[in-house]
Parts: structure tokens; sequence; C-alpha cells
């Protein structure tokens, strides 16, 4: 299978790179794609850039030169408040935007022509080894153009999705890529800090001095299962 991986920071993409063999780069509309394998799988990987318009560019971009069966965007996201906590990884069974409104007669987050929520390939957020771990949780998660850290951003977006469990900058917007050009799409982060918690953006700062391999690790499992 063809896969894809996107992420948006480059000190997730130097956790990343270490498990692609026989890697090579090409640079295309001045983004660096990383080829090679994992497992029986051909990879491409990249780093998108931080916020909605860098991931589409990039996830359109991988599309249309790669033609990847799967996009799997992962890296790291914030808590919500819910049940997730610093450095669980949740599975998005379900992704939505907290940004987007095209006015009267549509519904918060529905972004024209498609559904208020894309949703991650039903057959990967099942597998067995995302099971019984207390460690991954399955839900939604929601994106938009400005990192959260303030306790009343964070209910704004609860106030429209009572049960997200992280907020990130990316995942609808590759999301919606795939979703247009009928890729199948997955994605897996890792919770870096409570937005609207105590100093949360100490905790982002502090949660890359233990890098969260395990993601990093899920991930491998994933698509050594597939």
């Amino acid at each position: 299978m063809k896969i894809g991986i996107i992420v948006a920071m480059g000190k997730e993409l130097n956790l990343l790179l270490p498990l692609i063999e026989n890697h090579s780069t090409i640079t295309i509309n001045d983004i660096a794609y990383h080829t090679g394998k994992m497992g029986n799988h051909d990879i491409t990987a990249m780093q998108c850039g931080i916020g909605k318009v860098n991931a589409a560019i990039g996830t359109l971009t991988l599309i249309e030169n790669f033609h990847p069966d799967l996009v799997i965007n992962t890296g790291v996201a914030g808590g919500a408040g819910n049940a997730a906590g610093i450095l669980d990884v949740v599975v998005a069974e379900r992704i939505a935007y907290h940004d987007v409104w095209c006015g009267p007669g549509t519904e918060w987050g529905d972004a024209a022509g498609c559904p208020r929520f894309f949703e991650s390939v039903k057959e990967l957020t099942a597998l067995p080894c995302l099971q019984g771990n207390e460690k991954i949780k399955h839900g939604l998660i929601c994106s938009g153009d400005i990192f959260i850290s303030k306790a009343e951003e964070v209910e704004r977006i609860r106030s429209l999705y009572t049960d997200v469990l992280a907020v990130d900058m990316e995942s609808a917007s590759i999301a919606q890529v795939c979703y247009l050009k009928n890729v199948m799409f997955f994605c897996m982060r890792v919770i870096s800090d409570t937005p609207g918690g105590d100093d949360n953006i100490a905790q982002y700062e502090n949660f890359w001095e233990d890098a969260p391999r395990h993601t990093f690790d899920a991930l491998t499992q994933v698509i050594s299962s597939i």
C-alpha cells in the first residue's frame, strides 16, 4: 500500500524519519517529501507546516504527485479538558472545524460542500493494537487556525462540540482534502498540553523534553497491522 504521513512541525518530523527505511527526499512546491519503506508499505512523509492552508497545500501536493491509498496525520494536539490527558494518544474517529461557519442554513463546522464531521477510516480506528490501552482514547478532534491556550477558548469549542477530546491546527483541513480527492484518511495525535490549565505554554514546551516517541510507536503498530 502507498501511505502518506503528514506532520506539522520539524520536531515531529525528526521523530518520524528514523522509522523510514531507504529514505530519499524530493522537493515539490518548496515542500520536502521523504520517501521510503515502513514494513511492506511505500511511505511518503512530509512536514506541512502549521495551520490549515499549509496543511491543505501539502496534502493536495502529496496526493497529486505520490497518489497514496491512505493519508495518515499524526503529531501533537492540545487537550480539551475531557477524557484525554497529557501523553495520551487520541485516535480521531471524527474530525471537525471549530472556526468555520458558512452562514444561515448551515451548522457550525460545515465546510462548503462537505459534511460537518470528517471520519478516519473505520478499519484503522478498530485495529486491535489501538484497543484496550488506557493511554489511547478514541473520539473527536477539532481544528482551527489558532493555538488554543485560554480556558475561554476551550469552553467556546466545547460549547460547539461537547465531546471534543483534542484541538489542533491541521487535521480537519487534511481530512477535507482527502474527502474531496476520495483518499482514505486516518488521524492519531498525542496530547501535549491542557489549554486553559496552569502554565499550559510551559507544558507544551517541556513536553518536547520527553518527546512522545510512544505516539510514533503506535503509528508503527498501525502501519504493521495494515
